[in-house]
């Protein structure tokens, strides 16, 4: 007897798709505060996997291999944090300076658009108080929530560890049980999607690393020559924004413009500008391409669009981790024959001009 296979409208599997999409960026929305240093301590779990490993070759415990691992990360990582910060303290000592200076250029601003526009300074000095005054009244929120953000940091810090010593640990288990899940005639596939995601973490963020990097220096020494105030520091802070696909480097320009426009005049504002035009020019056309975009073949229109929504649901860290994330979605979705052809949305393969896409027979034409 012929079992009938019922099949479902396009309308359905359309609604489906959707529901089940929207259901999981709802669940990574609200499961932010534990996936994401999952998902953080995971992919430095990778990146550290080689050394652990090599030290292990070497007849070091595993424990032990993993203990040091993390510690050369924790060691690199609060030098950065330390230089940071203290650059951020001298910083400070000058703020008030900063201020006042702020408040002339403010006042000239002002008075710029009342003579131009022919508004009066006060009626725009009313605004200017109303303003201020909404935000002081509002300021015992943005105090809790930077409250908040400061614990979900201190948090992040200390569970990163744990979670990474975890997943170095227990490796072994987790990829047994990765294997568990798939009859043995799907292992292949398995193996070269794993061993494809491991080579495209490791080669994207160390690519992604040195291009900070070489950006930091152009950045600083861009700054040092046209005697910038804090050039290091704002380099630094620079190259780590631009690390933010598309939408760092346009924040991380805006404050060496604001010290120079503050400390020196309008024109070397613009020459700063102009540096770091330069700079973007240079990182976008052939760092970028060397260095990172060879690893990850998701295409420029896919990575804006998942670098604003990483950002809806997880803010910066969404942000940063939209590329990697989508980079791997596509490695799965090209072993899937079903799925392929999201996987080539995904890429950068952009077919040749002239191709002929839909092929199709002309209509036979009946003869009278």
């Amino acid at each position: 007897m012929d079992i009938e296979v019922k099949k479902f409208p396009v309308y359905a599997k359309l609604a489906m798709i959707i529901t089940g999409i929207l259901a999981l960026f709802y669940i990574l929305y609200i499961g932010q505060t534990i996936l994401k240093p999952l998902v953080f301590a995971t992919i430095i779990a990778i990146l550290l996997n080689p050394l652990v490993n090599y030290l292990c070759r070497h007849r070091i415990n595993r424990v032990i291999a993993i203990f040091i691992s993390l510690l050369l990360a924790l060691l690199l990582l609060g030098g950065l944090f330390y230089f940071i910060a203290a650059q951020i303290s001298m910083f400070s000592e000058t703020f008030p300076v900063f201020k006042e200076k702020f408040a002339v250029i403010i006042n000239q601003v002002l008075g710029w658009v009342s003579d131009t526009f022919h508004i009066s300074e006060s009626r725009m000095q009313n605004w200017i108080t109303k303003t201020r005054t909404q935000g002081m009244n509002n300021s015992t929120q943005l105090i809790t929530q930077t409250l908040g953000t400061i614990s979900g940091l201190f948090a992040l810090l200390f569970l990163l560890p744990v979670y990474t010593f975890m997943i170095l640990f227990y490796k072994p288990l987790l990829l047994e049980f990765i294997a568990r899940l798939f009859s043995r005639d799907k292992h292949t596939v398995v193996a070269e999607v794993l061993l494809e995601t491991k080579g495209l973490i490791q080669s994207y963020l160390l690519g992604l690393l040195l291009e900070a990097g070489i950006v930091a220096v152009l950045n600083s020494i861009g700054l040092l020559v046209l005697g910038i105030q804090y050039a290091i520091l704002l380099g630094v802070i620079g190259a780590l924004l631009n690390i933010i696909p598309y939408i760092g480097g346009l924040i991380g320009i805006t404050l060496p413009i604001l010290v120079a426009v503050a400390t020196k005049s309008p024109t070397d504002a613009l020459w700063v500008f102009l540096m770091y035009i330069f700079i973007q020019f240079l990182d976008n056309n052939f760092l970028v391409p060397k260095m990172v975009a060879s690893k990850v073949k998701v295409n420029a229109l896919i990575s804006i669009i998942v670098v604003l929504i990483g950002g809806a649901l997880w803010g910066i860290a969404g942000m940063f981790l939209s590329i990697p994330i989508t980079a791997i979605i596509k490695v799965v979705f090209d072993r899937i024959d079903t799925l392929s052809p999201f996987g080539f949305l995904l890429g950068d393969n952009q077919p040749d001009f002239g191709k002929i896409i839909f092929k199709f027979k002309n209509p036979v034409k009946k003869s009278s």
